[in-house]
């Protein structure tokens, strides 16, 4: 069934958090950032902006980043200072405390010593820490000995630079050295990843364009660089994050195919509390759920539905379901064959 808006949150609460955004982060915002922030409807945040220049006598600056508008506070003087509140504060600690497997030692560090410095901005003075929160994380990737290389990235993609970068593909035998425009750091199953456009070689004479905008693991970087001898670059008007990864099942970006599953057990439960995709569809049968969604790759989905063994069964696309039927025939002679516990 499709995800419902926040109906929890008043009219009024929406309005105060979306004018706290535009007035402390003194950046703009696109149309669709802020929808997704208060989980309400385009139309809704229109109205709110509205409201607020009316109510409040605020101006409010609206852009145009190619088909997606921007709205930003227009700057007259620098805000007063904010204090923290503990409520906000244990957010804080909250989020550092499970970010910790994706910073790194060094990272993590600076954190907790950037929200240490920030309790002398709480109201009340109350001593807060970390002490509540906690992350586990079995299998994730140490990110302190790649410190050098995300803060690189950071400061290339604020100060819209071209990198020269060599990493090392797990398919190819050595690493490659090319160049990229740097435009988003994201995490994915406790990973950081970094998308990123090709940029001209300079030693080619002639630019061919990709296939595809590389999807880059951070922890597989041997070594980033910021050209300094490149003009800035402009983040394309037509890019959107969001758009591009979050609308569809799978990291991987390939030819778009429509899944549909089912679950049982445990698995039932698992899959319908989560949200796959953007499109999803789950529906009751029986004992049994089934959802029906759109993935981009093909070697995620055969992952995830092998994730719930005998609870899950994949009956959409055929070409998939007859990829899976002979990894369990492998899998099962690898076990002995026939062996089953009733004998």
């Amino acid at each position: 069934m499709p995800r419902k808006r926040d109906m929890d949150k008043t009219y009024g609460e929406k309005v105060i958090r979306l004018f706290a955004s535009l007035l402390f982060a003194r950046r703009p915002h696109s149309l669709t950032e802020l929808a997704n922030m208060l989980d309400c409807s385009k139309q809704t945040i229109a109205r709110i902006v509205r409201d607020i220049e009316a109510s409040y006598q605020i101006e409010v600056e609206r852009m145009n980043r190619g088909r997606e508008a921007l709205y930003a506070i227009k700057s007259r003087k620098p805000p007063p200072a904010a204090y923290l509140s503990p409520s906000e504060m244990n957010l804080l600690w909250m989020c550092r405390a499970f970010t910790e497997r994706l910073l790194g030692k060094q990272l993590f560090q600076n954190a907790k010593d950037a929200l240490d410095k920030s309790q002398a901005l709480l109201r009340d003075q109350a001593a807060l820490c970390d002490a509540n929160f906690a992350c586990f994380h079995p299998g994730t990737v140490d990110y302190t000995p790649h410190k050098e290389t995300i803060s690189t990235l950071i400061r290339a993609m604020n100060e819209k630079r071209v990198c020269k970068v060599t990493y090392k593909s797990p398919y190819n035998e050595r690493p490659k050295t090319f160049y990229i425009k740097p435009l988003k750091i994201f995490s994915h199953k406790d990973a950081l990843y970094l998308h990123a456009v090709r940029a001209k070689d300079p030693w080619q004479k002639k630019y061919i364009e990709p296939e595809f905008d590389p999807l880059l693991a951070i922890h597989r970087f041997k070594k980033v660089e910021i050209d300094e001898t490149k003009a800035h670059f402009e983040v394309p008007k037509e890019y959107d994050f969001q758009k591009a990864f979050n609308q569809t099942f799978g990291i991987i970006k390939d030819e778009k195919f429509e899944v549909e599953a089912e679950f049982t057990g445990w698995a039932a439960v698992y899959v319908e509390e989560r949200i796959w995709s953007n499109d999803q569809v789950i529906s009751q049968e029986g004992d049994k759920i089934r959802i029906k969604f759109t993935a981009s790759s093909e070697p995620e989905i055969i992952s995830w539905v092998l994730s719930f063994g005998d609870q899950a069964k994949l009956l959409e696309p055929e070409f998939l379901v007859k990829q899976i039927s002979t990894i369990v025939f492998s899998i099962r002679n690898q076990y002995g064959g026939g062996y089953s516990y009733d004998e």
